[in-house]
């Protein structure tokens, strides 16, 4: 899995390529907790995940509670099916704001 982050004003972009799983999850929940102060809102971008386990659902759950406490928003965008199919079965399409491809 890669990362890249790209900041724009307060506004910053996650983009993650590959397996968000097990293995990979720590890796964006150290990227996730690096997160300056004066980001109010944090876009996800998986136009390039292939999968996503309860791992990396984990983490995204801590990222939102996080973004929420300080009265920022977290989006999650350009999600394929597969990925949506996963978020729906897990309710946290109920949670987050998730946007498809």
């Amino acid at each position: 899995m890669t990362i890249n982050n790209e900041k724009n004003g307060s506004i910053l972009t996650i983009k993650i390529t590959g397996r968000l799983d097990t293995i990979s999850a720590a890796k964006l929940e150290e990227n996730l907790n690096e997160v300056p102060e004066a980001v109010s809102k944090l876009v996800i971008d998986f136009e390039k995940l292939e999968y996503i386990s309860s791992a990396g659902l984990r983490v995204l759950l801590a990222a939102q509670k996080k973004v929420n406490a300080k009265g920022g928003s977290l989006e999650v965008v350009n999600v394929s099916k597969g990925v949506m199919d996963i978020f729906e079965i897990t309710g946290f399409d109920s949670i987050m704001k998730i946007k498809m491809k």
